[in-house]
């Protein structure tokens, strides 16, 4: 990169360019090349070998059907609620126009301790037992703020999540440390790819056996903070095997990553990431189920989806009672009444199936059947509540000066997004 680098500085600096006219589009394609296109780079992360593996026990089971929060779960609810109202959401509309999260912003999540929830105690996490009501419970509250804000934040959770159910205790011993202190890095769940009607169990991405381990090649779309993450885990296809996670560091070989904005989560700084025969060692493997892992990201993004619906229903509420058509507020019309009620209906629907699927997956309990109720309740009913609250605000939904239309955009993602999150 240094030597990469002072070519370009010296092309910069030729005074042809000047006579050719050509000063400008050279800077642009400088600047674009240096931020773009070389391979990522972070902290570098010294290899520990563990005493021996943390995981964090089940949850105990409640007798009777209560989904009711605890009192400890109230109280971190409680503070993530405030932080997301006070922090968060006054810096979404900004985040979503420049696509990319203030860092301050995602400093302050990491300083509430939110990426060591699913850490255990012993490891130096926050976590006594599977905690995957209370990571929702997270999760809704940041995205009462804004959702795009919230992926950027529980980006890195999803990583020290993923190696404390599934990382050996090597892996444990010289990742996990980084997620508990204040200074965590910058991580990414990527299982996401590139193309239409993506399905996480058929993934182009390919991790090829060597005798020393495995090479990776393939792309990942839509992944969190790209430009500026340091650690990834990857999902990938091994022959003879079939999907598995791979620990792969940014600064490895072959790995160039793109700023890729789309219509919504922009806010996440969102890029591709591109791996040409990445060479990792065996030990770079994840042990653990591949499919709970992507029914745990859909869990996840379920409660992402609760909390942005929820927000939607806050906002269009005293809007309709407070906009005055014909001599009255819109809401004592019967049409307006009855979409608003139907709003909270599915928003508590979608609520119930979340906090279900999440209580039986936290308990070691089979939870696949509620997973995709979840998912599926999420996905076709939240983006119908973000479309809702668009339409209710009439003219005001269709401009920025009203963040409805931010939400309705981010609220598509979760019907199409896998992995990033976990609960």
């Amino acid at each position: 990169m240094g030597a990469a680098l002072a070519v370009l500085n010296r092309l910069a600096g030729a005074s042809a360019l000047d006579r050719f006219g050509l000063r400008k589009p050279v800077e642009r394609g400088v600047h674009e090349a240096t931020r773009v296109g070389f391979t990522a780079a972070g902290r570098v992360f010294t290899a520990v070998r563990g005493r021996g593996v943390s995981r964090l026990p089940d949850a105990p089971e409640r007798g009777l059907f209560d989904l009711t929060p605890t009192d400890e779960q109230r109280m971190i609810r409680s503070t993530v609620e405030k932080f997301a109202a006070e922090r968060v959401r006054p810096a979404a509309a900004a985040a979503d126009a420049a696509c990319a999260p203030p860092v301050e912003v995602v400093a302050r999540a990491a300083e509430l301790g939110v990426s060591a929830l699913g850490v255990p105690e012993a490891l130096g996490g926050l976590g006594t037992e599977r905690s995957a009501v209370t990571n929702a419970l997270v999760a809704e509250a940041l995205a009462h703020g804004d959702l795009g804000l919230a992926v950027a934040c529980l980006a890195p959770s999803a990583v020290g999540t993923a190696l404390a159910l599934w990382g050996d205790a090597d892996q444990q011993a010289t990742y996990l440390p980084a997620f508990t202190g204040e200074n965590v890095p910058v991580a990414a769940l990527a299982v996401q790819e590139p193309g239409a009607l993506f399905d996480p169990f058929s993934l182009r991405t390919r991790a090829y056996r060597t005798p020393g381990g495995f090479v990776l090649d393939g792309v990942k779309s839509l992944v969190p903070r790209a430009l500026d993450a340091e650690l990834f885990v990857v999902a990938a296809d091994v022959d003879g095997r079939g999907p598995a996670l791979f620990l792969v560091e940014a600064g490895t070989a072959g790995i160039t990553v793109e700023p890729e904005p789309a219509m919504g989560l922009r806010a996440a700084g969102t890029g591709r990431v591109r791996l040409a025969r990445v060479s990792l060692p065996a030990s770079a493997v994840l042990t653990g189920d591949y499919a709970e892992c992507v029914r745990l990201s859909r869990i996840a993004w379920s409660a992402l989806a609760v909390g942005t619906g929820q927000a939607v229903v806050d906002y269009v509420i005293p809007y309709v009672n407070d906009r005055v058509a014909f001599g009255e507020p819109v809401s004592h019309r019967q049409g307006v009444a009855f979409k608003v009620a139907d709003m909270a209906t599915e928003l508590a629907g979608m609520r119930l199936l979340t906090y279900r699927a999440a209580a039986l997956a936290e308990q070691g309990k089979p939870f696949a059947r509620e997973a995709a109720l979840a998912r599926r309740q999420c996905a076709e009913h939240g983006m119908r509540i973000g479309d809702d609250g668009v339409q209710l605000l009439g003219g005001h939904g269709f401009v920025k000066e009203h963040p409805v239309e931010r939400w309705y955009r981010d609220l598509r993602a979760v019907g199409v997004v896998e992995g990033i999150v976990l609960v």
